[in-house]
């Protein structure tokens, strides 16, 4: 089994992962994954109500991944993405796990450990940026990132990347928090992060580190840009999908 702190051994001729630590915000958000990484998969089914493994097991289908296949998922934090891909892919396919905190990779390494499913040995953790990604053009069979676009410091690039490594004909799909453009979901959406998440989040001592969803989700793009952002990166389809009554989307591209 891969540790955590695994730096790409399976593509030993690649460059490592970027360790530039010019952007402030980056630097914080990598300590503020750290600091909720044990308790990430708790409150995730606390707050969801368990509906966040019906919206990640669309994300994986929409993804087209297939028993066989290469397949990445970005900014994986603790995991879940990553298990229900090595689910799709069996034991002759390959999953990386891709993050930029250790605390989360080796948290999703532990829960590998623990799980019988001899399929899981396919999963290979690796630190590194979604920004500048250490693998080769078209190298992936299909591409996941599960809540992870709307934390990136720059977006076009994070797309650009996605499809320089995804093969032609194979999709990225991109699973966050909808902005929404309708009123009335936008309202319900802070009431619950104030109502909600923020309190609930304070009672595991971390109501600081859920409060930066809102402001999060507002800096983040609607379904309609995040389809524009796709064609403009070089995809030649990009489809935008509202779930969860609105409150959450998946894009779905192709390359």
């Amino acid at each position: 089994m891969a540790s955590a702190s695994a730096a790409v051994r399976f593509l030993p001729n690649l460059p490592r992962p970027s360790r530039r630590r010019g952007i402030r915000c980056a630097t914080e958000r990598r300590a503020l994954f750290g600091r909720i990484a044990p308790v990430y998969d708790d409150l995730n089914d606390l707050l969801s109500m368990g509906q966040h493994r019906v919206w990640k097991r669309m994300a994986v289908s929409w993804s087209g991944t297939k028993a066989g296949d290469t397949v990445l998922d970005l900014c994986c934090g603790s995991g879940d993405l990553a298990f229900l891909l090595s689910e799709k892919v069996g034991c002759t396919g390959k999953v990386i796990g891709l993050d930029f905190s250790k605390e989360q990779l080796s948290f999703a390494s532990s829960k590998q450990y623990m799980k019988s499913n001899s399929c899981y040995k396919n999963i290979e953790w690796v630190e590194g940026d979604a920004l500048d990604l250490p693998f080769p053009d078209c190298y992936f069979d299909a591409i996941t990132i599960g809540y992870g676009m709307r934390n990136v410091v720059d977006k076009p690039k994070a797309m650009r990347e996605m499809f320089r490594v995804v093969k032609p004909g194979s999709r990225a799909s991109v699973l966050d928090f909808n902005k929404s453009t309708q009123p009335f979901v936008t309202s319900f959406q802070e009431w619950m992060i104030d109502n909600v998440v923020v309190p609930v989040a304070s009672s595991y001592g971390l109501g600081k580190e859920y409060e930066y969803l809102k402001s999060s989700i507002d800096r983040f793009l609607t379904g309609c840009e995040l389809e524009d952002l796709a064609l403009e990166s070089g995809f030649s389809e990009a489809k935008f999908y509202e779930i969860g009554g609105g409150l959450m989307g998946n894009l779905v591209t192709k390359r």
